[in-house]
C-alpha cells in the first residue's frame, strides 16, 4: 500500500529504489515519519525504533546494529542526533549503532551547502574531535557516541566515477561539482578515523570502525580500497570475478556481511549470489538483513534471510550455526558481550577459542578450518622463502 518495497523495477535501477525510501512516493511522508530532524524533533521515528528494539529484549536471543544517517552538511548534525537518542531515550543492551556517511558531496556542492570537500570532513569529524577533548562541550553526543560502533559509507557504487590518481587534489582544493571517487572517500574517512580513534584510546573511550558498503556493484577496484581500510564490508559480491582478491580476504580474514535478498532485489539474482561459495571456501561471511522495510516482509527481517537461504543453499544446522558464529565476531559488541555470547577464549586459535555448548559448532568444523588456513600461510611463508 505504502509502495516501498523493491521489485523487479528496481532491479539495476538504483534511483528507483532510493524512490522506494518515500512512502507512496513522497519525500515529505519520509521526512515526517523516518528522520530525527524534524518539526516533531523525531518523535515518530523514535517510537517506531522503541517498538522493534522492544521485539529484539523480549526475544532475548537477538541483538542488532542500526545504521543511521549523519551527512556532513553540516557540524550541527551530530548535536542534532545525539540530543534525539538522549530526548527520546533511544537506548538499549541490545542495540548499536553504526553512522553510514552517504557519498553525496556533489550534491551538497551543486546546493551551495559547503565548498569544498574538506568541509565535509570538518562537518563529520572535527564535532568528534571536540567531544573527545572535552566531553562536557557536546555532553548529549558523548553519551550516544559510546553506543556507536563504527561508520558505513553508501550510495550507488555503479555511478561513473573519475580515477584516484597521483596528483589528484587534496580536500581543501576539491571545489569542483565532481564527486570525489570511491577510493577518495574511503581514504579521507580512513585516515580521520585512525587519528580520532588513536585520540580517543587515549582518553580511555570507545573507538570506531569503517565498515563500508563495498563490492555491491562497480569497479573491482572498490574493494581493493575495502580491504585496505575496512574491518569489514558490507555485501562484496564482485568478490567472485577477482579470485585473488576473494585470496586476500580469506587470508585477512576480512568480514563480509551478506544479504542476498536485497541483491536479488538490485543487483544479482538470489541463485547466482556466491555467499555460499565464499562461505564453503573459509572466508568470514555472515547474513545480514539491509533495509527491511524494502526486502523483507515479516517482522523478523534476518530470520528471513536465514530461512531462505537454508533452503535454497541446504545449509546444514552446523552451517547455520557457524554464519552465527561470524556474525558475533564480526559485529561492533564489546569483548565482553562476544564473550558471553560464544565463550571466553574465542579470540584463541581453532578449537582452544571454540566453546562448543555456546557456538553449537563443533570442534571438527573448527578444525577443519583453522587447519585449512594455517596451511595456507605456511604454503605462502614457504613459497615466500624460497624465493
Amino acid at each position: 500500500m505504502l509502495d516501498v518495497h523493491a521489485d523487479r523495477h528496481t532491479f539495476h535501477r538504483f534511483d528507483k529504489f532510493n524512490s522506494k525510501y518515500n512512502p507512496i512516493g513522497e519525500s515529505r511522508l519520509r521526512e515526517i515519519f523516518l528522520k530525527t530532524d524534524n518539526y516533531m524533533d523525531g518523535q515518530y521515528f523514535a517510537e517506531l525504533i522503541k517498538e522493534v528494539v522492544s521485539d529484539l529484549e523480549d526475544s532475548k536471543y537477538q541483538n542488532a546494529e542500526y545504521r543511521i544517517s549523519v551527512y556532513g552538511r553540516s557540524k550541527s548534525e551530530w548535536d542534532k542526533l545525539a540530543k534525539w537518542a538522549v530526548q527520546h531515550s533511544v537506548y538499549s543492551d541490545n542495540v548499536r549503532w553504526l553512522i553510514q556517511v552517504p557519498r553525496l558531496y556533489d550534491v551538497y556542492k551543486s546546493n551551495k551547502l559547503i565548498d569544498n570537500f574538506q568541509q565535509l570532513l570538518d562537518n563529520l569529524f572535527v564535532p568528534l574531535f571536540e567531544v573527545t577533548n572535552n566531553p562536557s562541550s557536546h555532553p548529549e553526543l558523548h553519551a550516544f557516541l559510546q553506543y556507536v560502533t563504527g561508520f558505513d559509507s553508501v550510495d550507488d557504487e555503479s555511478k561513473p566515477e573519475g580515477a584516484f590518481i597521483k596528483d589528484i587534489p587534496l580536500p581543501e582544493n576539491w571545489n569542483s561539482n565532481e564527486n570525489p571517487p570511491y577510493a577518495y572517500y574511503q581514504y579521507y574517512m580512513f585516515a580521520n578515523m585512525a587519528v580520532l580513534n588513536n585520540f580517543r584510546r587515549e582518553r580511555g573511550l570507545n573507538t570506531f570502525v569503517l565498515r563500508p558498503h563495498c563490492g555491491e556493484a562497480g569497479p573491482i577496484h572498490h574493494l581493493i580500497t575495502g580491504f585496505m581500510v575496512g574491518e569489514n564490508i558490507s555485501h562484496g559480491l564482485l568478490l567472485r570475478k577477482a579470485p585473488v582478491l576473494q585470496y586476500l580476504y580469506y587470508l585477512g580474514r576480512v568480514g563480509i556481511a551478506m544479504s542476498p535478498l536485497s541483491n536479488n532485489s538490485l543487483f544479482l539474482d538470489y541463485h547466482h549470489n556466491p555467499l555460499r561459495t565464499f562461505f564453503n571456501r573459509g572466508l568470514l561471511v555472515s547474513l545480514s538483513s539491509d533495509a527491511p522495510l524494502q526486502f523483507h516482509y515479516t517482522k523478523e527481517p534476518l530470520i528471513e534471510e536465514y530461512s531462505i537461504a537454508a533452503q535454497v543453499w541446504k545449509l546444514s544446522g552446523v552451517d547455520m550455526c557457524e554464519l552465527a558464529m561470524n556474525s558475533v565476531l564480526m559485529s561492533g559488541f564489546s569483548h565482553e558481550t562476544k564473550q558471553l555470547w560464544i565463550g571466553q577464549d574465542y579470540k584463541e586459535e581453532g578449537i582452544a577459542g571454540n566453546n562448543v555448548e555456546l557456538t553449537n559448532v563443533p570442534n571438527i568444523r573448527i578444525t577443519y578450518r583453522s587447519e585449512t588456513f594455517l596451511e595456507e600461510l605456511s604454503t605462502l611463508i614457504h613459497t615466500a622463502n624460497e624465493s
